[in-house]
């Protein structure tokens, strides 16, 4: 239901510094909201339990009470209130105290005009009913990480439980979820569910991979540009920011992106503009930002890769998503699902797995995770007929891996090294990483986008050891 119909939203607002109240009032109050006032913890909890507000605005630090504890006794009292947390700028933690004690969102100060009405906005689709349901239902283990997509995001060992758990917490939320990973561990999955089960599902979707992009084109991505900005601007471009209007933007690989662009990003999050390369004024925009990494993002932080400030600002909700080696059964729950999607894909009849198979995929170390799976699975349709999958259908490199690769055992049945390495026997680490990529660009004719691919790596990780060695 929106502002000015025959019903309108009350919103309670409890703040104690009187020009800040004057202004989220007024904000508030043009919106079309009925907006009571209190500066005080003790004033706030007689106009709630008077009021019944739908949305309660609550700064965490009051004269007379701590907000948190306020909070805590306002749910109490009435479990389905919405209550937006207000905190200052460097006590993000507070906020996530706040999250992790039942708020729906947090605002951080200072906060524009959008950030306020969005976070209502965002609370009220879920408190109240509408056309198009606001809530999914709680699914079974099978079922409950379907995206909308038709994607799957499986898994029902207990590590994924706690991750389902978390994305239904916080999916509603403005909150920013930073989600942590080795590659191939399904963290756009992880994004998609968050959108997915978010008010915004029916919003764009928009996933940008900061580490395959060149740097000196990454801003123009992500923040849009002009026609003739630059040579090669042959016309207006968006950006990835004013695309997600309304929905999501997911940025992978975010601890590649470059420094001078991480001050814009920062920039971004506080104030809810995007000004596009070239253009002379900014534009507002509504959108819920997820990132993710393959790296340690505090590493990243300490080596000065990685803007601390920046790093507070995102890192509110923390997702980790674990290898596939450390998920047990989870191995055969994707496995499965993976068969019969590609068995229906390609036109073909399997059954399942067979006994030898669901004892041994679990037991292999899967370096390429969740992603190197999905491979094997479709190799195994692609080149059988169909049927049960035994062990003679996986690729043969797979099948020796029948050994525990633990122990001895493991150990002894290790290959002899080929005769190429010997020429690396004697460097030390750093220096057989850089014969190795100088000789993969040599062989790609010193295309540093080709070499990273082939290495496994992102652009900017080659460009930044090639120059790191010019400058020793």
């Amino acid at each position: 239901m929106k502002p000015g119909s025959a019903w309108t939203p009350s919103v309670l607002l409890i703040e104690d510094t009187a020009s800040l109240q004057l202004v989220y009032r007024s904000v508030l109050a043009s919106a079309g909201y009925r907006v009571s006032v209190a500066s005080t913890a003790a004033d706030g909890l007689a106009q709630f339990r008077g009021l019944q507000p739908v949305v309660v605005l609550l700064d965490l630090i009051l004269p007379d009470r701590d907000g948190l504890m306020l909070m805590q006794d306002m749910l109490a009292l009435r479990p389905e209130t919405c209550v937006i947390a207000i905190t200052a700028n460097g006590s993000v933690n507070r906020a996530v105290e706040a999250m992790r004690a039942g708020a729906h969102d947090f605002l951080v100060k200072p906060f524009d005009e959008n950030r306020l009405l969005g976070a209502v906005q965002n609370a009220l689709a879920e408190r109240l009913p509408r056309k198009a349901p606001a809530a999914l239902p709680d699914p079974g283990p099978q079922d409950r990480a379907m995206l909308q997509d038709g994607s799957s995001f499986i898994g029902s060992s207990d590590t994924m439980q706690r991750i389902h758990d978390t994305i239904a917490s916080v999916a509603r939320s403005m909150a920013t979820v930073f989600i942590t990973g080795e590659s191939g561990t399904g963290k756009e999955l992880c994004a998609l569910a968050v959108h997915a089960n978010s008010a915004r599902a029916e919003g764009p979707f928009i996933a940008l991979n900061c580490g395959a992009i060149p740097q000196d084109l990454l801003e123009s991505e992500v923040f849009g540009h002009m026609k003739g900005s630059f040579t090669g601007a042959i016309s207006d471009k968006p950006g990835a920011a004013a695309a997600a209007d309304g929905g999501t933007l997911f940025l992978d690989e975010i601890c590649e992106m470059a420094p001078a662009l991480q001050t814009k990003l920062l920039r971004f999050l506080q104030t809810s503009t995007v000004q596009p390369v070239g253009a002379t004024r900014p534009r507002k925009v509504n959108v819920r930002i997820v990132c993710a990494t393959n790296r340690d993002p505090l590493d990243a932080v300490h080596r000065g890769h990685f803007r601390e400030d920046l790093y507070y600002r995102l890192f509110v909700v923390p997702i980790h998503m674990p290898p596939l080696r450390d998920r047990g059964q989870d191995v055969i729950e994707i496995a499965e699902a993976a068969l019969f999607r590609f068995a229906e894909e390609e036109g073909r009849t399997f059954y399942g797995l067979e006994a030898e198979v669901r004892d041994l995929l679990p037991r292999l170390p899967w370096p390429g995770n969740v992603r190197q799976l999905l491979n094997v699975m479709r190799n195994v349709v692609v080149l059988n007929p169909g049927g049960w999958v035994g062990v003679e259908m996986l690729p043969p490199g797979l099948a020796a891996e029948m050994t525990p690769h633990r122990g001895p055992e493991r150990l002894r049945a290790l290959p002899e090294p080929p005769a190429e390495a010997g020429v690396m026997v004697g460097l030390t680490l750093a220096e057989a990483e850089r014969k190795i990529i100088e000789a993969t660009l040599a062989r790609y004719g010193g295309s540093v986008p080709k070499a990273a691919r082939v290495l496994d790596v992102s652009p900017s990780t080659l460009y930044r050891k090639i120059d790191g060695w010019t400058k020793v």
